[in-house]
């Protein structure tokens, strides 16, 4: 006697394997995962570059102030005028130190420096300081200013450059729109040097 198996049928057996479908919508899945986690590098990335940027600002701004508090002859001038006073960058100059300067030609040479350091550490850096002594009740001589006797001047630097990655780049912490693709960021201090 022979045993004859019947085959089952095909559609009686549960699916083996993967369909060309499911296979295509995980590959979406993933390509939308991976989409994902490009942009958020690229705005990893451009959030590092502005918080560069405003290191550099801030430590340029304490530079310039450590300048001034070296030289306070001619950081309060004559009369109480700063020589440190102006809009930065300056000209750039060959004048030199090493030989010894008076009070104004040190503020000059600062002032040089600092113009080469913004425009070298910020891109589109523009800069302002404005020393005053309007509000004290006391404003000391020349002597007095040399013997750095405390003193009760204030000074505010502004500094603005460009945190923009590029065109169309990173527009975080928005000043100034005024330029497509382009955002401007402030930065004021009021110090006393």
């Amino acid at each position: 006697m022979t045993l004859h198996r019947a085959h089952p049928r095909r559609q009686d057996f549960p699916m083996r394997g993967f369909s060309m479908l499911e296979v295509l919508i995980a590959i979406l899945v993933f390509s939308l995962g991976v989409l994902g986690l490009a942009g958020l590098l690229i705005f990893a990335i451009s959030s590092n570059h502005v918080a560069y940027l405003r290191t550099q600002a801030t430590f340029l701004a304490h530079n310039m102030a450590n300048r001034m508090g070296a030289n306070p002859a001619g950081l309060w001038g004559t009369g109480g005028t700063s020589f440190y006073n102006g809009n930065y960058p300056v000209s750039a100059s060959t004048a030199s130190c090493a030989a010894g300067c008076n009070p104004q030609q040190l503020a000059a040479y600062d002032m040089a420096q600092w113009s080469t350091q913004l425009t070298t550490f910020l891109p589109n850096a523009k800069g302002n300081i404005d020393c005053t002594t309007t509000g004290i009740s006391y404003t000391p001589n020349s002597a007095q200013v040399d013997m750095r006797p405390p003193y009760g001047g204030t000074c505010t630097m502004t500094l603005s450059w460009n945190e923009s990655g590029g065109a169309g780049g990173a527009q975080l912490a928005s000043i100034d729109t005024s330029k497509q693709g382009q955002k401007l960021h402030t930065f004021e201090w009021v110090f006393q040097p």
